[in-house]
């Protein structure tokens, strides 16, 4: 089979490997869409391995198939995988975690925290970029009908991570939302937002994206280039400040902003990983009793609730994607992504 290896140093190189071999326990999923993640962007870029060791994850520096965002379909079963827990053709997500299984964590479907160690396919074992893709059972989440692949894919992390952090904020139709950064999973927060009857102010220093943001709902928009985003923010609620905000850039000067611009009684989220902020805690926190989370992902179970959002709602999910390619043309997708000027970008495979 193929698959898009990264190299580090912003290379990265189609190479063959052997078709995988489902052990027990185990299935096969014939990928049909892999999408493009912005945290790809620390592994594309860094050295070999050293975003792994960043992150905690851990990692030989071998090189690996990329891609977090697996969609696809069952190929084949391992033994101990009966054909009514993993039918011939079912329609499937993944979870890209994988932990002990047994765990409280991994029982709850949050592989992602389980203290015995995780795998993470497309991160520190062969992910989805690639014709076949080799993951435990209970890895699989359904993918609902009325959702095409790629749709599929964006769920399996981008826009699920969107959806969790909205969530966890107990966001509620009527409220205002600020978001930081107009990437894959900004750009989700800002559709997912609107349809569930927030006002939705989007914050970003590319005009590309700011434009995206418009395009995908956002009531307003804020260049953060040109003008304080959080005074910005504040003109656009009378002085007041907005109920929620959600950091997805990762740079720490949205970071602070999304702290600075809730209200009273306000919460702010952060999802964008790696880095540091410096808060002012008493005024930037205590003395306004602002809530200030982070949330990682999703769970399995999330990710379902998730897609079967999308496909109740009827949001067209496939507006995010302004770049599809084949996984022939990997280096120069990732070298488009790169510039961070795009929206989501998605590897389509047809046999």
């Amino acid at each position: 089979m193929r698959g898009a290896v990264f190299l580090g140093n912003r290379k990265v190189e189609l190479r063959t490997f052997p078709d995988p071999a489902p052990g027990p326990g185990e299935v096969v999923i014939e990928m049909k869409a892999s999408g493009m993640c912005g945290s790809d962007l620390k592994f594309y870029r860094s050295p070999p391995g050293a975003a792994q060791a960043a992150l905690g994850l851990g990692n030989s520096g071998e090189p690996f198939i990329g891609g977090h965002e697996p969609c696809g379909v069952v190929v084949a079963r391992g033994p101990g995988v009966s054909e009514r827990e993993a039918p011939d053709g079912q329609r499937v997500m993944d979870h890209h975690y994988a932990g002990c299984g047994t765990c409280p964590h991994c029982r709850l479907g949050w592989s992602q925290l389980c203290r015995a160690g995780i795998t993470v396919y497309g991160v520190t074992a062969h992910g989805g970029h690639a014709d076949y893709l080799k993951v435990p059972l209970r890895t699989l989440v359904a993918l609902p009908e009325e959702l095409s692949f790629a749709e599929g894919a964006a769920v399996a992390c981008g826009t699920g991570t969107a959806y969790a952090a909205l969530r966890r904020m107990r966001i509620a139709g009527g409220d205002t939302l600020a978001v930081f950064g107009q990437g894959p999973v900004g750009l989700s927060a800002t559709v997912l937002g609107n349809a569930m009857g927030a006002r939705v102010i989007a914050v970003e220093t590319s005009p590309e994206r700011l434009r995206l943001a418009r395009d995908f709902g956002a009531d307003s928009v804020v260049d953060a280039s040109k003008e304080d985003a959080v005074k910005a923010i504040q003109d656009l609620t009378r002085g007041e400040g907005v109920a929620l905000a959600l950091e997805c850039s990762g740079a720490a000067a949205a970071r602070r902003a999304a702290v600075r611009c809730v209200k009273t009684w306000g919460t702010a989220c952060y999802v964008g990983e790696g880095g540091d902020v410096t808060l002012d805690v008493s005024p930037d926190l205590l003395r306004r009793q602002v809530t200030l989370i982070g949330s990682w992902t999703f769970s399995a179970m999330g990710m379902l609730e998730c897609a079967r959002f999308i496909a109740e709602n009827k949001i067209d999910l496939e507006r995010i994607f302004t770049n599809r390619w084949r996984i022939e043309q990997a280096d120069e997708a990732y070298r488009s992504f790169d510039t961070q000027t795009t929206g989501k970008g998605v590897f389509l495979f047809q046999k």
